[in-house]
């Protein structure tokens, strides 16, 4: 881990700035910023700055272009189903499976204390710097290049059926209710990988029902994926159709 983050922080502007044009499709003028973007505080010095301000920042700008997007795509949907897309899309494990799909957390500048981080962190850590990168790229290129880049990567996930559901441990447990009048119980049954990048192996066990599993990288990533594997298999939810 160490010597990943010494090949970050080593990576000139030229090479920095070419792996982020690869899968942003734009081009950092401001590479300070850029960089800023990518460093979370426990590397930043003592004469650096981190990505807080900008993740503030790109927050909201990620929020108005995709709700945007939400409202211009569904144009029959009540209210409540545009806020549960939308909050589908924004949440930190959207962000954080964008940010592994595009390649921009193996980028983030860290400090070595954060292999102690809980897994569940290191999800809102590639959530917060894809939302600074969002602000970076917003400061730089104005709102045209921000809307871009996020449509290159939201506007397919904004238009599947799934978007609109809720979250699955929230369904699983409403639909347990009905059918067992009991809660879901979830089980870790294993787990692998170094600290700072484990993956968990969890099942979801109701009365009268026969458990599913789901895998993931946080214990709660692994029991959405649990979850949404009873929900898909019981009925609840339908399977997705390309």
């Amino acid at each position: 881990m160490a010597a990943r983050n010494q090949k970050r922080i080593e990576a000139s502007d030229a090479e920095l700035v070419s792996a982020i044009e690869a899968f942003s499709g734009f081009s950092f003028a401001d590479v300070a910023l850029l960089r800023r973007a990518l460093t979370h505080a426990s590397a930043k010095g003592t004469e650096g700055s981190d990505y807080q301000r900008l993740e503030f920042l790109g927050d909201r700008v990620l929020g108005l272009v995709v709700a945007q997007m939400v409202f211009e795509a569904n144009p029959g949907a009540p209210e409540g189903e545009l806020s549960l897309r939308l909050n589908a899309l924004v949440n930190a494990e959207t962000l954080a499976e964008i940010a592994d799909e595009v390649g921009l957390s193996g980028l983030i500048q860290t400090g070595s204390e954060l292999r102690a981080l809980a897994s569940r962190k290191q999800v809102n850590l590639r959530a917060d710097v894809m939302e600074a990168l969002i602000a970076a790229i917003y400061l730089d290129g104005g709102l045209e290049a921000a809307r871009a880049f996020i449509r290159r990567h939201w506007e397919k996930r904004s238009k599947a059926p799934t978007a609109a559901r809720r979250d699955a441990k929230t369904e699983l447990q409403e639909w347990a209710h009905q059918v067992a009048k009991a809660s879901p119980l979830y089980v870790i049954d294993r787990r692998e990988g170094p600290d700072h990048d484990p993956v968990f192996d969890v099942s979801v066990k109701i009365a009268g029902v026969a458990p599913a599993t789901g895998s993931g990288r946080s214990k709660r990533e692994a029991e959405q994926a649990a979850a949404a594997a009873m929900l898909l298999r019981e009925g609840v939810w339908a399977q997705e159709t390309d």
